[in-house]
């Protein structure tokens, strides 16, 4: 069949490509070949998939139900990997065998979930509920000698876009240098190693068979777990910007989640400004002012 890569993926990886970057034109070969190695038939690309890869229902070759996933290097494929592996199916979707090819490619092969029914599909409540307990496997010691970035690692290349952003747009400075000065303190202290999910929401949490629910597309880090859950709190933002009570119930939702995670509350409400205000001045930077003001927004009530 033909590897055609949704349009959603092709418009976010045409945000982020670098110059003369040519992994879109060369994915359908690299499906091809990932597919042939294994003997595994093609039921369908998943439409519209993810923003940072392309993701294919397989059968393999026992018949067993899987997922290739495909992804370019800049979206880390082998740190998920990894991620995935020290995980061991808890909490998180089952890596299931690796070919040597694999690693150049950037080719995941992973359990079955269903792919079409997310946390996201829950009433708000339980939504939160159920994610918030799917995380909370997720925060383990990371293997001994990791190579993950870390959250000020991370983080510290992120200022730095944010910055130069504010300098582009005054507008948006005084949140800057809010969301800036938070992550200063935030990482003055003795640093708490836990493997982080990195990019944790609703979305990114499935319905399974061997669990209820596990989280799938990790793009991990090591760190606090309150710099984790801060990308939960804005979960479904824009019903939170169009609520005359969205602040109030935003404040809720980070008392209610740090209680029940045993985070610091001030932490994850510092986590939380950054991640959001570096979101929204990297949404206004690739042209997407929508999402940019909603989250910029929704940080100003922090």
């Amino acid at each position: 069949m033909a590897f055609e890569p949704p349009q959603r993926l092709v418009r976010a990886l045409g945000e982020t490509a670098p110059a003369g970057d040519d992994w879109l034109a060369r994915l359908p070969e690299a499906a091809e070949r990932a597919v042939a190695r294994r003997e595994s038939s093609v039921e369908r690309v998943q439409v519209p998939g993810g923003r940072s890869s392309l993701v294919v229902l397989v059968r393999r070759a026992d018949g067993t139900p899987a997922v290739l996933k495909l992804a370019p290097p800049r979206a880390r494929p082998e740190s998920e990997r990894a991620a995935l592996a020290h995980w061991a199916g808890l909490g998180a979707v089952q890596l299931l065998e690796a070919e040597p090819e694999d690693a150049t490619e950037g080719v995941l092969l992973l359990e079955r979930l269903h792919p079409d029914v997310s946390v996201r599909s829950l009433p708000e409540a339980k939504a939160l509920l159920e994610a918030a307990g799917t995380l909370r496997r997720l925060w383990v010691e990371p293997p001994a000698g990791h190579v993950f970035e870390t959250v000020g690692e991370r983080t510290g290349r992120q200022a730095a876009a944010m910055r130069a952003g504010a300098e582009a747009d005054a507008g948006t400075a005084p949140l800057v240098d809010a969301a800036l000065a938070a992550r200063e303190e935030l990482l003055a202290g003795p640093p708490e190693d836990r493997l982080l999910h990195g990019t944790f929401r609703q979305s990114k949490v499935l319905a399974g068979e061997r669990l209820p629910w596990l989280a799938v597309g990790p793009d991990p880090v090591v760190g606090e777990s309150a710099f984790d859950l801060a990308r939960l709190v804005r979960d479904r933002v824009e019903d939170l910007i169009a609520a005359p009570s969205g602040p109030s119930t935003t404040r809720r939702r980070i008392k209610r989640l740090a209680e029940s995670l045993e985070v610091d509350q001030e932490r994850l409400r510092g986590w939380t400004l950054f991640r959001a205000v570096e979101s929204g001045v990297r949404a206004l930077r690739v042209g997407r002012p929508k999402d940019g003001e909603l989250l910029l927004e929704f940080a100003g009530w922090l």
